[in-house]
């Protein structure tokens, strides 16, 4: 694990979180693959209630991750604060932003000219590109709580939730994405103690919560399903519950063989997030172009697998030859706060 680019982060792992982490990554990547499968074939398989059931807790518990260890940092001086929150992701925007983009728009530079790629780079740097919004919108909400962190948490846990509750739809992915998630960064942030002990509760009672979770399962199924999901209250209301449900199982998973691979993706989770557009659309291409799978199902299925694993072998293979390490490592020429001689990276979480 010595060359991992999170073993020489400071904070130290916590077992259930990088499977909670894991579970998340792989259900974003799920849904971009099977969505891309099912347009790319013009119909759907039996992945796409997979993809539906975690639509309610797939990015609630993501961010709520995401803010799960603010209080370490919140009170940081603000140039640190901006170095590890806002510079850290806005260096691994840009820099995949250019790599997905080397890969998309020499066609459009051949069918409407240079000036189309120039225009397209400057939008992505308002209109998150493709699948960066996470890394976009991130910074955003760490400042954010860095400026309202005096102000009671019970007033701007309302103004979040009432965000989340007004259906806002501007069309843009940023405003639209913000109002639907800070509630759930805050939470992470404020509630963490409750999180955890949460955590510990599902290990010391794992029967207790295996029921617990069952009937979660069931609620949100028949909500899904009985299409009242989205619904403003409803949506919020499963939102916590699933990330709570996400936080007991990965509690439960966590030590256990059928937990390790989790763990593992989800330590490495800002990896395969910025990496698994590529391999995602190029086994579609592949799987749908020769045909030797008739269910698109399976092909969904296989798309995810490829799309999680090749970024984990990339990152494995950069930090063990050392080549390559600006994919997931920033250089010390793009931080703000280092002392002057301070050449150490830092990774990509």
């Amino acid at each position: 694990m010595s060359h991992s680019p999170v073993a020489s982060s400071p904070r130290p792992r916590v077992d259930w979180v990088d499977v909670a982490k894991g579970f998340c990554i792989v259900m974003v990547v799920m849904m971009h693959s099977v969505l891309g499968v099912e347009k790319a074939a013009g119909e759907t398989g039996f992945m796409t209630y997979v993809v539906a059931f975690a639509r309610p807790f797939r990015m609630p518990d993501f961010f709520l991750i995401s803010g799960l260890f603010l209080a370490l940092v919140i009170d940081r001086d603000w140039r640190t604060y901006l170095d590890r929150k806002v510079v850290h992701f806005a260096y691994f925007y840009v820099l995949w932003l250019l790599i997905q983009g080397a890969f998309k728009w020499p066609g459009l530079a051949l069918s409407e000219g240079p000036g189309a790629v120039g225009e397209q780079f400057l939008l992505a740097l308002i209109e998150p590109f493709g699948t960066l919004w996470f890394i976009y919108i991130l910074p955003i909400f760490f400042v954010f709580a860095k400026l309202v962190r005096r102000l009671p948490p019970a007033l701007v846990l309302g103004f979040a939730a009432a965000l989340e509750i007004a259906p806002i739809h501007t069309g843009w992915t940023i405003p639209d994405e913000f109002c639907a998630r800070l509630v759930y960064v805050l939470l992470g942030w404020y509630g963490a103690p409750y999180i955890f002990a949460l955590a510990e509760k599902a290990r010391a009672h794992a029967g207790l919560a295996v029921a617990g979770l069952l009937v979660w399962a069931l609620v949100n199924g028949a909500a899904v399903f009985g299409g009242v999901s989205e619904l403003p209250v409803i949506s919020l209301a499963l939102g916590l519950i699933g990330a709570a449900a996400v936080v007991a199982l990965a509690a439960l998973l966590a030590g256990t063989v059928a937990g390790e691979p989790l763990r593992y993706a989800g330590e490495r989770s800002i990896a395969v997030y910025l990496a698994f557009f590529l391999p995602m659309a190029a086994t579609r291409a592949i799987l749908l172009k020769l045909g030797l799978i008739p269910d698109i199902g399976w092909i969904s299925v296989i798309v995810t697998v490829v799309a999680v694993v090749t970024p984990l072998a990339l990152e494995w293979l950069v930090m063990r030859t050392g080549r390559g390490r600006f994919l997931f490592v920033r250089p010390a020429a793009f931080h703000i706060d280092r002392p002057k001689g301070d050449r150490r990276l830092q990774p990509a979480e």
